[in-house]
């Protein structure tokens, strides 16, 4: 397919929108406390209406429901997402691939609002419809230039009654160039060349890296309840405060969790690429990297040190290496 021109692109993607992307989906199961059970487990939600039938009989949903949050979870089509059914129409997926077709070859997603009309019980079978609600004019984020997609999936039970409604964006757009690795030559030279990813910067974490550029390495404390908390975020999930200061980190700390990235090969890292979560003993957890040994060396309860390190011409960053 030629690529299209700006203009005649957008006037594509507008005959999309308000379109329903397909015929209804139904769902491969009907709502079971297995499922139930194994949602609450993950996320560790003891609500004893979601499990406990004697607790629940006394509540006033009368027996077990499903959390509401699980709403899509029943529509779920597994593998089929990566690899759509080709006899079933699917007006999204043909929408992505005509952006792709034109460049806009990234896809993340940005925001999802759900709302819900009544709880779901074991036995209600669901359905759902979803509609292509708007397509953006092309804009300019931090990952490219792009378009934001909010499609509206809405859900009904046997009887047709709406449960609930779930709004969902998603950015496709042009990815930026990713930045050309140092050469031998350039490097023997001592070139001032940025090749590692840079950290995204904004209200709620600029000073925390203009700290690590300042070779101090800090951690965000709520004022009120006193509250340590990382990565940085503007309320305090213990209180629900947004009064912050902050504490000098020792940078000592074991190591909690790791795992090594062999697969994709960024540019500016040396791979296989150790990457370790650490329990600072001031009690929070960091990722980063770890330096100084052999990937093969990095254990779980390994005592680890954090330096502020300087790893190319334009990223400082705090890595550990062994204690």
């Amino acid at each position: 397919m030629a690529t299209l021109s700006r203009e005649e692109l957008e006037a594509k993607l507008r005959e999309y929108v308000g379109k329903e992307i397909g015929p209804p989906d139904e769902a491969l199961d009907a709502v079971n406390e297995a499922m139930i059970r194994h949602w609450c487990d993950a996320l560790d939600d003891r609500n004893p209406v979601y499990s406990d039938a004697e607790a629940a009989s006394r509540s006033v949903h009368g027996g077990i429901v499903a959390p509401p949050s699980m709403l899509q979870a029943w529509m779920l089509p597994g593998v089929e997402m990566a690899s759509p059914v080709p006899s079933r129409p699917n007006l999204q997926t043909e929408l992505h691939a005509l952006l792709t077709e034109n460049g806009y070859s990234g896809v993340v997603a940005t925001n999802c609002e759900q709302s819900y009309s009544r709880y779901l019980s074991p036995g209600d079978r669901v359905s759902s419809t979803t509609v292509i609600e708007t397509i953006s004019e092309e804009k300019a984020t931090a990952l490219g230039i792009g378009y934001f997609i909010n499609t509206r999936e809405t859900f009904r039970d046997a009887d047709g009654e709406e449960v609930g409604w779930q709004t969902f964006r998603v950015l496709k757009y042009k990815p930026h160039e990713q930045p050309k690795p140092v050469s031998d030559s350039a490097a023997a030279e001592g070139s001032a060349v940025q090749t590692r990813l840079q950290p995204p910067l904004g209200f709620d974490n600029q000073w925390w890296w203009e700290a690590v550029a300042d070779d101090r390495l800090v951690i965000q404390k709520c004022s009120d309840c006193g509250e340590l908390r990382h990565p940085t975020r503007p309320m305090c999930g213990n209180c629900r405060s947004v009064k912050w200061e902050s504490i000098e980190a020792s940078g000592r700390g074991t190591v909690y969790s790791f795992t090594i990235l062999h697969y994709p090969k960024f540019p500016g890292y040396e791979f296989p690429l150790a990457c370790v979560l650490v329990e600072l003993e001031e009690g929070v957890r960091m990722c980063s990297n770890i330096l100084g040994c052999d990937p093969s060396e990095v254990k779980i309860g390994m005592k680890v040190q954090a330096h502020i390190e300087q790893l190319d011409a334009a990223t400082r960053l705090p890595v550990f290496r062994p204690a």
